[in-house]
Parts: C-alpha cells; sequence; structure tokens
C-alpha cells in the first residue's frame, strides 16, 4: 500500500524505504519495490538520495537523529544510575514507538561497520556514567560500562519488538536493565556503608578519583604528573 500521497516523494522514499528493509528478513531490497511503494520513479530516488544505497543511509541517519535528538532532550535529575534508567526505558519506548525504523537502525548493521550514530548514543550514555563514577557509583569504567548497557538495551527492544504487541512481558526489559546495572555498578557497596575496605572498593574508589580528575584538570599536578597518576588509577580501576 503506497504512502500517502501528500506527502513529498523524498520523505516517501525514506518511509518505502524504511519499511521494506525492516520487513525483508536480510533479503535483498529493490530500487523497484521502493519506488512502487513511495509512488515515485526510478529518477526522483536518483535525485534526491544518489542511489539505493545513498537512501538507504539517510534512512539509517535520520533515524538515529530522531533518536540522539530524544537523548539529548534528557533533563538529569542529579541521581546518575537513577537517569541510566530512566534512559534505558526511553530507548525500550523508541523501539516500540518505531518498530521498523528502529530495526533498520539496530537489526541492520553491517560487520565491522559501526555507525557514528551508534558512537554517539554510547558517548551520551558514557556522559551520564561518567558522573556515576565521579560519585563511586561505578566498578568499570565509564566507557565499558556504557557500551554494556546500551548492548543489553538494544537486544531487549529488538527481542520485543519481534514479539506480538499483546504478548510482550516488559519484566524482561526490568530484569535485564537492573541486572547489567548490578554488574557495571557498586550499588550493592554503597548500600552497606560498613562494609570493609576491599580490592572492588579499591577498584570503585580509583575509578571515582579518576573521573573526577578528568573532568576538572587540577591545576596543582603538572601535565606529565597528572598523566602519570591516572595511568596509575587506570591499572589500579582494571584489578578484581
Amino acid at each position: 500500500m503506497n504512502f500517502d500521497g501528500q506527502l513529498p516523494p523524498k520523505a516517501r522514499l525514506l518511509k518505502s524505504a524504511a519499511e521494506l528493509l525492516a520487513n525483508s528478513a536480510g533479503a535483498p531490497v529493490s530500487t523497484r519495490q521502493i519506488t512502487e511503494l513511495a509512488g515515485v520513479t526510478a529518477p526522483t530516488l536518483y535525485h534526491h538520495f544518489g542511489d539505493k544505497e545513498g537512501l538507504f543511509n539517510a534512512v539509517i541517519d535520520a533515524g538515529f537523529e530522531e533518536y540522539v535528538a530524544g537523548e539529548h532532550n534528557f533533563a538529569p535529575t542529579g541521581q546518575p544510575l537513577a537517569d541510566v534508567r530512566q534512559i534505558w526505558d526511553n530507548h525500550l519506548k523508541f523501539g516500540l514507538d518505531n518498530p521498523q525504523l528502529y530495526s533498520v537502525m539496530f537489526g541492520n548493521i553491517r560487520p565491522e561497520s559501526r555507525p557514528v550514530r551508534v558512537a554517539e548514543a554510547e558517548g551520551f550514555m558514557e556522559e551520564m556514567l561518567d558522573k556515576a563514577a565521579a560519585a563511586g557509583q561505578l566498578c568499570v569504567s565509564p566507557k565499558e560500562a556504557a557500551r554494556s548497557i546500551l548492548a543489553a538495551n538494544v537486544g531487549v527492544t529488538l527481542m520485543l519488538i519481534a514479539e506480538p504487541a499483546a504478548d510482550r512481558n516488559f519484566d524482561l526489559s526490568d530484569m535485564t536493565r537492573e541486572a547489567v546495572i548490578s554488574a557495571v555498578s557498586s550499588e550493592m557497596e554503597l548500600r552497606t556503608a560498613a562494609a570493609p575496605l576491599g580490592a572492588s572498593s579499591v577498584v570503585v574508589a580509583a575509578i571515582a578519583l579518576n573521573a573526577a580528575l578528568e573532568s576538572s584538570h587540577p591545576e596543582q599536578l603538572s601535565t606529565t604528573e597528572l598523566k602519570l597518576f591516572l595511568e596509575w588509577l587506570h591499572r589500579i580501576s582494571k584489578t578484581s
């Protein structure tokens, strides 16, 4: 069924390509399929996007622009890990609200080709986790935590998209979210204030101090001294 003819041809091409890619199950999508669904001719596609590959790239870029825009509109609460939970839930909602687009964005990524937009999504998550690290709430680096959380978030979202809407079990998302946050955070230690200072506590302290120094760049240390100190902290944070 063709899209509303009142939409501009470029928008119809983008929507048609997104739908066909999402429903292709990995099969090739032809230029003819796209133009027929969009109700335009092949020269119109070439005029706007150069070729079919250019159109597919535009579909992915448009999806990531919408997704990242939503992330950057997020207002932090001052509680980093609570904010990470909300970012997870927002990500899931975006996927379920835009299943075809999301499937193209995250389900059709080519091997050894990491879209810039994925790095941007991880970067936003890492910014939030930098704050958690500075507060002593992480047991791994913010970068490692961001990659782990986003990977789990994408996996759960794709799984729920694949299920019939009536059968979706959102407990799966909550359980996975809490499991991955627990794996990268020191929340259990924070709840046990009287716990003795052990190896894991030293790791948390090192990560927190590392995050604080990298964000503040204290003037009392020279560049060489700061670099050496951060290297020591990084080594400590890698220990278990």
